[in-house]
Order: C-alpha cells, then sequence, then structure tokens
C-alpha cells in the first residue's frame, strides 16, 4: 500500500514479503486476530460499471482517502515527509487548503463526521482529528493497530488496518466496538484498503489490485466485485506505472461516494486522473 516498494516472491513462502525504506507488506499481523468468518455460499457477482467524466488529479498526491462531502473533494496522501489532508477542486485538481503532517508521520484514510476529519496513520499509531472547516487539529487519538482505510456509518467509524476485518469504532472515544471478518467464497479476504460506506454497503479497495470489493457489514460478507483493470488505459489516460520500477505501489486507492448524482469519484496513488464513474 505504501511508500516505493519493491516485492518478491520467497521461494517456498506463499504470498509477498516486501522489503525497503519502512513499507507495508500484506500479511494479517496488523490486524489484533481474524474475526470468524465463514465463506460465503456463491460467487461474489460482478458489477459493471460506465465512466461519466475524466478529471485531472495531483500525481504528486499518494492517495490514502478520499471523500465527496458538500459537494466538497476532499483527499488524505501518504509518504512520509509528504502526507497531507487536502481540500481539492475536482475540476482542476488543484488544491484549496491543505494541513501537512509532521514528517515522521506516513497519512492513511479519512472521513468526516460530525463537522470532524478524522486521518489515521500507518503505523505511527495516530489518528488525527480535524475541524472541517478551518482544519485545525483540535483532537489526537490512540490506535493500536495499523490504520488503513477509514470510512463512517453515520455512527461509528470503520476501520481497516490491512487483513481481513473491518474495526467499528466509537468516534468520541475510539474505543473498538465489533469487529467483523470479511470473506468471500475462497475465505478471508485480506488486504482490504481504502473504504466507502454508500447505502449501507462497504466498498473497499484490495491493495495492489484495481478491484473494488461491496462488502454487507453486518455480516463480513463480499457481495459483489468491481474490476477496474486498465481504467487509464481504456479512457486514453498515458501513464506507466513502471516509469519507476515496478511494484511501486501505484495502484487504484480512492473510494469517494456523491449522493447527489449517484456516482463514484475513483483514483489511485500519483494517477494523473480521477474517474467519474456509475455503477450498473
Amino acid at each position: 500500500m505504501k511508500n516505493l516498494i519493491r516485492c518478491i516472491l520467497v521461494s517456498g513462502v506463499i504470498g509477498l514479503a516486501a522489503c525497503g525504506n519502512g513499507t507495508e507488506s500484506s500479511d494479517t499481523s496488523k490486524d489484533s486476530g481474524s474475526a470468524a468468518t465463514n465463506p460465503v455460499s456463491y460467487v461474489p457477482p460482478a458489477i459493471q460499471y460506465n465512466v461519466i467524466k475524466v478529471y485531472p488529479h495531483d500525481t504528486s498526491s499518494y492517495t490514502q482517502g478520499l471523500i465527496w462531502y458538500n459537494n466538497t473533494l476532499y483527499e488524505g496522501t501518504g509518504l512520509k515527509e509528504k502526507s497531507k489532508l487536502l481540500k481539492v477542486d475536482l475540476n482542476t485538481g488543484k488544491q484549496n487548503q491543505q494541513v501537512k503532517l509532521d514528517n515522521e508521520y506516513f497519512g492513511e484514510g479519512i472521513t468526516i463526521l460530525n463537522n470532524k476529519i478524522y486521518q489515521l496513520t500507518w503505523q505511527e499509531h495516530k489518528v488525527f482529528v480535524y475541524d472541517l472547516n478551518t482544519f485545525k487539529k483540535v483532537q489526537e487519538f490512540e490506535w493500536p493497530y495499523d490504520g488503513w482505510g477509514l470510512t463512517n456509518n453515520g455512527k461509528e467509524l470503520i476501520i481497516s488496518t490491512g487483513g481481513n476485518n473491518l474495526y467499528f469504532v466509537d468516534p468520541a472515544t475510539f474505543k473498538i466496538l465489533k469487529t467483523v471478518g470479511v470473506s468471500n467464497n475462497y475465505g478471508p479476504v485480506s488486504d482490504i484498503n481504502e473504504l466507502e460506506y454508500v447505502n449501507g454497503f462497504v466498498y473497499a479497495n484490495i491493495y495492489e489490485t484495481d478491484n473494488i470489493i461491496k462488502i454487507n457489514p453486518e455480516t463480513g460478507a463480499v457481495v459483489g466485485k468491481l474490476d477496474l483493470t486498465d481504467i487509464l488505459s481504456k479512457n486514453g489516460v498515458v501513464y506507466n506505472r513502471e516509469q519507476i520500477g515496478p511494484n511501486t505501489g501505484n495502484v487504484l486507492n480512492g473510494i469517494a461516494f456523491d449522493s447527489a448524482k449517484n456516482s463514484f469519484y475513483v483514483t489511485g496513488k500519483c494517477w494523473p486522473a480521477l474517474f467519474e464513474i456509475k455503477l450498473n
């Protein structure tokens, strides 16, 4: 998910082992322990989509969180020394307002609840809370695990940590209220990343893929899958992910929902474009 990473397959070990300068791997030790999960009895159906419009996106933004709120786009970005909280002009991709995190912090997912913006950090175990209008930091919380994705259901914050769990958290105390394990027809689904709560479901990026899954947050069951492979090239956007080396983590990450249009906005880490899509 994070910093510029190179991954190698280790003989005899299934999965990816991250190496190098403080990067994030995809092992489930980031969770406090998997919640009970049961494979669903069906193959989650494919969700089709149409691209409605392509907007510019700042290629310096290593996108970790994306929100559409009151006709405004908010973005949280990562990488140490570069992490920010941004208010962005959708049509130009330019920043209208920003807060830069201190250099030791790696910014992660964001969400807005009760006129506050919550922002996770990756491995620093800090959660920053800002006033929605002024971007002034008003509170900090401790979070015991990695921070990856963040959304809310109107009452509780919902957090992912790179494993297969969704944590439901009290926004006033940051106490974990419940944990739901996510599974599909094969079993637990790991690498759950950026989150967006829409009409009773949680949509989640799966790290290092161009897939978004649709989750029933009550049961943890995956009830649909959206494949956005090659969305850049299919829409005439020239972007070579290998420019700075293979496996650099510049993958799909960022889901926002515009209820007025019934549209989703999606982008990726350092992508040159943000896409408005409608699901079929």
